[in-house]
């Protein structure tokens, strides 16, 4: 069988046809995007599908990530303003926005965001003291932020994310926080101890003060009852009736008199005026009242009722 030179290139021709449709066909994966270089020159990116491109003539050049990526901080010594040494490590986050400006603007993309971050985070860091980084990492990684994706704008990567993940002081320092911590609380725990102290003697004061002025308040209006009734009585004297001085007089004489028996310790009461002169005035104290009573007097009713004896002077 006898082959002619169009037998012959016809193959040779789909041959080539096919290896230059397969070299042409790009398909990019999801999430990813491929950089197309023309004779060493950027000329487009392919998203994610099926793409053509000319064989022989064009190149993939960088094959990107698209999506967000985590990159580590690894552990380094910062030093802070108050000269304390502490080890602080970090994660940062970041996502490429611009696959040509990614690839072509820097080089070594993960090592250069690595690299400024630990560069801020010593920066920031170093311009606080300890106690302040401890206790602001939320406002750290706010600014770390802010810093680096500032930085890494021109280079098409957006950092979405930058945390601080561990802050180990030395262990003499922290022993020393520990005790600094202790003895405030035991200062706080003094001064609320002392001011409770101050408000329970002020409230106390506040109560002696109270009751000081009721008690002068009533001693004001029991003094204003005995002066008014003392004018009633002054003024019936004043009007002629005798009778409001003797049932006066008799109530003051009755009233010393139940003290004076009342008394726990009294057996013998001697009474410095004659046995006539008190008879009469019980006398005129029993006609008194009967005159205000309408009864009995009371002196009848109580006669010989765990009364002590009365005994007129120089008869004991």
């Amino acid at each position: 069988m006898n082959f002619t030179g169009l037998d012959i290139i016809i193959p040779v021709l789909v041959v080539l046809v096919l290896l230059f449709l397969f070299a042409g066909i790009k398909t990019v994966p999801q999430g990813s995007n491929w950089t197309v270089e023309r004779f060493g020159r950027y000329t487009r990116s392919l998203s994610p599908g099926l793409n053509l491109i000319l064989p022989f003539i064009d190149r993939i050049g960088a094959r990107l990530t698209m999506m967000e990526q985590v990159l580590d901080v690894p552990t380094q010594e910062v030093i802070t303003r108050d000269n304390a040494i502490v080890a602080v490590d970090g994660v940062a986050f970041y996502q490429v926005l611009n696959a040509a400006q990614a690839a072509y603007q820097v080089a070594g993309l993960e090592n250069a965001i690595l690299n400024l971050t630990m560069t801020n985070i010593r920066s920031v860091m170093g311009s606080m003291d300890l106690d302040e980084l401890l206790s602001n990492r939320e406002a750290i990684n706010e600014r770390l932020l802010r810093i680096v994706d500032e930085a890494a704008g021109p280079w098409g990567i957006k950092v979405t994310r930058v945390e601080i993940k561990d802050i180990n002081p030395p262990a003499n320092l922290v022993e020393s926080m520990a005790r600094q911590m202790m003895a405030e609380r035991n200062k706080r725990a003094q001064i609320l101890e002392a001011e409770g102290l101050k408000q329970a003697q002020v409230l106390e004061a506040e109560g002696r003060k109270e009751a000081a002025f009721r008690d002068a308040e009533a001693r004001e209006r029991s003094a204003e009852a005995e002066a008014r009734a003392t004018q009633v009585v002054s003024e019936a004297i004043a009007a002629g009736d005798v009778q409001a001085i003797n049932y006066f007089v008799a109530q003051k004489y009755t009233e010393a008199l139940a003290r004076i028996g009342s008394a726990p310790n009294s057996k013998i009461v001697l009474l410095p005026i004659e046995a006539s002169a008190l008879i009469g005035s019980l006398g005129g104290i029993g006609a008194i009242a009967k005159e205000v009573f309408g009864g009995e007097s009371p002196t009848q009713n109580t006669r010989g009722a765990n009364r002590p004896p009365i005994v007129p002077p120089g008869q004991g």
